[in-house]
């Protein structure tokens, strides 16, 4: 089976229904973010930033788990390490910014994945 070009991937990846609400806080307490970065860990934590037009962060970073009241042992030790990441991308408010702009803040943000 042939693997997706990073393009591909990163736009089949949506927020789940219960990162939504998440999103939606963070972008209620972020009138510059035109979006929200997300990322997954392998253990289930969550990290997650709205993100301004130019790229720069535009509120803190926020790390949760679901249905948890705190972040793992392994989180709170590394932040969660990029090496333990599973999945990446950015939840745009619409109307998004074009293709072109997402992907400058996509590689500003998340830099380029190599394909796994």
């Amino acid at each position: 089976m042939k693997k997706k070009a990073p393009e591909l991937r990163k736009k089949a990846l949506k927020a789940e229904k219960r990162e939504q609400a998440m999103i939606e806080g963070i972008l209620e307490g972020s009138p510059d973010g035109i979006g929200v970065v997300v990322i997954r860990l392998e253990c289930g934590c969550r990290k997650m930033a709205a993100v301004a037009r130019d790229g720069e962060p535009a509120s803190k970073i926020i790390m949760y788990r679901d249905m948890a009241e705190s972040i793992c042992d392994k989180c709170k030790q590394d932040n969660g390490a990029f090496v333990r990441v599973t999945e990446s991308f950015i939840h745009w408010v619409e109307p998004a910014p074009s293709e072109e702009d997402q992907e400058t803040i996509y590689r500003k943000v998340l830099g380029s994945q190599p394909s796994h």
